[in-house]
């Protein structure tokens, strides 16, 4: 099942999606082109797999974290309860 990206907005400058999961949906492999934050909505269980390496971890509401570009991996809902986050690309350096 795949996890739905809608965009919110993208000024050319920031790129703003909110990414929405049943349990069990998931992005597919992808490459992040742009450093990122994340904030999460509702919090939640997710998987991710980065370099053939699984590590599990916990979104919790409100409390945001950011990444450098670069960064291929596969997320998963991987809890028993719809999860969302926002994640906002800075599309500029």
């Amino acid at each position: 099942m795949e996890a739905q990206g809608i965009l919110l907005s993208d000024d050319g400058v920031l790129r703003v999606m909110r990414w929405e999961f049943e349990p069990g949906a998931e992005t597919g492999v992808h490459t992040h082109m742009f450093d990122y934050v994340v904030v999460p909505v509702t919090g939640g269980t997710f998987r991710a797999l980065v370099d053939g390496q699984e590590s599990d971890y916990v979104q919790v509401a409100g409390e945001s974290y950011s990444r450098n570009r670069g960064v291929t991996h596969n997320v998963t809902n991987v809890g028993d309860a719809f999860a969302s986050f926002v994640e906002i690309e800075v599309l500029t350096t």
